[in-house]
């Protein structure tokens, strides 16, 4: 964990560190604000001392301007602070939320395959608050504790050392006692949090999958589920607040105790001639300020250190390494012709699945190729590590005879237009969604690009037209209707490789019979690289790569593929001629 607490640090102290000049401003204003706001005790003590001696008014006003001198300027610095933290605060988390979230986007396809959405965007928020938090009971708390308590220490100093070293003494055993408690408390806070992070997943997934609850009868079980998981965080939370109150009832017996003993310390010395009644008011004064300020240092430290473990688990996330990132002197990626080669390449989703092996495959400018074969021969993994969602095992691609590793992913995926299997939309408008492609495109563009793709007929029809906000991840659109904005989206992108991955697998015949069209006219001048297991959407594909286990089985066009009676294509084509049509789940 304490790895964890410097790392968080780290991160926390570079954003501080681009703001230092306002923050060192901030500091040095309150830091005298602290000393100002322990000056009218001062002359409170005096005041006293005037009564006492039956003093005349006009002696205790002056004592009285100067009192409310301070409370002045004490006002006037602490608003001023607050008013400096008001631009800088909000400015410095957004700017950690920024980098948070940058990050994150770099992290690869594999990572958010591991992890839940909705677990990951609370890390997010957790992160970005504990900042807030942590710089809220600095600033505000701790800042003045310490310089309240150096500023009473040196004035009662004044008076008589014994009454410092009595403060200091107790000071030393009080924060002694807190180190205790929070070293004792912090795995029960680590645990809390930990626990909360997977009972947040949870919610995500099941409320994602709602409607396999329903359907699958499994309301019971992710009511039982759910209700475990809170007993585990109920549990952690109670030790920790049993161990809260424990420390506030010897935190309070301490307070009695220092009181007692300062007084009767005080009743000796002015017995002697020491002390002044005024030093009493001063003393009781100073003792009340700081009771209000050091009560809640316990809860304070614990909360900065539950703030710390709030925060570990995006930490963790910031201190992983991007699997996939740009390699160092990358260059954008310019793709004059659209050759793409695949030169002895493997590939290994795990030491246990082999997916790919030796794979080797020139793809020529302007060609059309699709690619086909049983359930896990490969297929879709070939598109992937194009894109370098993943990085291969072994071998290179080479795109123009450019090494895909040496240049900028950004230009990488610039290149290429992709459509993958399950359409990958925003909750946001269809025009938003299809412009997502190009940004700069005309709606006269956009248009185009949805007539060509046949769903600006559908799209019309609803009541907002192309601003009707589609849901989370197009949940409003029907299959089809999803993957013929991704279509559109692809064909207004128009770069020179296109990658279709079952692109019209979710249509309905007519649909996949207007948009075969469609796609014939797109694919004009490009490099294609299509998935289909539908035999009959590749048929007049330049060439047609027949995989299995990772190889090349066999290739050529349909007709000469069908001539091999014994062949992988010829088989699949006889099923499928067959009225047998199989899912690929790859």
């Amino acid at each position: 964990m304490n790895s964890h607490i410097k790392s968080t640090g780290k991160i926390y102290w570079r954003f501080i560190r681009q703001n230092r000049w306002s923050m060192t401003v901030v500091m040095v204003l309150l830091v005298i604000a602290n000393i100002v706001n322990l000056m009218p005790p001062i002359y409170f003590k005096k005041l006293f001392d005037a009564i006492a001696n039956e003093s005349e008014l006009i002696i205790m006003f002056p004592i009285l301007l100067m009192v409310a001198v301070f409370y002045t300027f004490d006002w006037i610095l602490w608003h001023t602070v607050r008013f400096i933290l008001n631009v800088k605060q909000p400015k410095m988390m957004a700017e950690i939320e920024q980098y948070c979230f940058s990050y994150l986007h770099n992290h690869s396809i594999d990572f958010f395959q591991n992890n839940f959405v909705g677990s990951l965007v609370k890390r997010i928020n957790r992160f970005v608050q504990a900042f807030e938090r942590i710089m809220d009971r600095f600033l505000w708390n701790i800042l003045q504790i310490l310089v309240g308590t150096i500023v009473m220490i040196v004035v009662l100093w004044s008076r008589n050392p014994w009454l410092s070293l009595i403060m200091i003494v107790w000071i030393v055993l009080y924060s002694l006692m807190n180190i205790w408690l929070i070293r004792k408390k912090l795995p029960y806070d680590i645990k809390r949090s930990e626990l909360e992070s997977v009972t947040t997943g949870f919610l995500a997934d099941t409320i994602s999958n709602q409607s396999a609850v329903k359907f699958y009868n499994g309301y019971g079980r992710e009511v039982n589920s759910f209700k475990k998981l809170l007993h585990q965080v109920r549990a952690a939370k109670t030790k920790s607040y049993n161990l809260d109150t424990w420390f506030e009832g010897a935190q309070t017996f301490l307070m009695y105790g220092l009181e007692i003993v300062m007084l009767y310390g005080a009743l000796i010395l002015w017995k002697r001639g020491i002390l002044t009644i005024g030093d009493f008011a001063l003393i009781q004064s100073y003792l009340l300020t700081l009771f209000l300020r050091i009560w809640d240092l316990g809860k304070i430290i614990r909360g900065i250190y539950e703030d710390l473990a709030d925060a570990k688990e995006m930490t963790e996330i910031l201190e992983t390494p991007v699997a996939i990132h740009d390699a160092p002197n990358a260059k954008p990626l310019l793709v004059p012709n659209g050759e793409v080669l695949f030169q002895k390449v493997s590939f290994a989703y795990n030491s246990t699945r082999t997916v790919l092996k030796l794979f080797s495959c020139v793809i020529k400018p302007g060609e059309r190729v699709a690619l086909v074969g049983p359930s896990g021969a490969g297929k879709s993994t070939i598109i992937k590590i194009l894109l370098r969602l993943y990085e291969v095992s072994a071998g290179k691609i080479f795109i123009d005879e450019i090494d895909a590793k040496k240049v900028t992913l950004e230009s990488l995926w610039g290149a290429m237009s992709y459509v993958p299997q399950e359409a990958l939309l925003f909750h946001r408008s269809i025009k938003e969604n299809i412009r997502y492609g190009k940004p700069d495109a005309t709606d006269d563009e956009i248009i185009d690009a949805a007539k060509l793709a046949h769903c600006h007929e559908f799209i019309l029809e609803l009541s907002d037209g192309y601003d009707t906000l589609v849901g989370e991840r197009g949940v409003k659109l029907s299959g089809g209707e999803r993957q013929r904005v991704a279509i559109a989206r692809a064909i207004l992108r128009n770069a020179p490789i296109l990658l279709l991955d079952e692109a019209t697998s979710s249509l309905d015949s007519e649909s996949e019979h207007l948009i075969q069209y469609a796609l014939e006219a797109v694919m004009k001048g490009k490099t294609v690289i299509a998935i289909a297991h539908r035999l009959s959407t590749i048929m007049h594909m330049d060439r047609i790569i027949v995989l299995k286990d990772g190889k090349i089985a066999e290739e050529g066009s349909h007709n000469e593929l069908l001539q091999k009676e014994n062949g992988v294509y010829h088989g699949l084509w006889s099923l499928q001629v067959g009225g047998f049509l199989g899912g690929d789940d790859e």
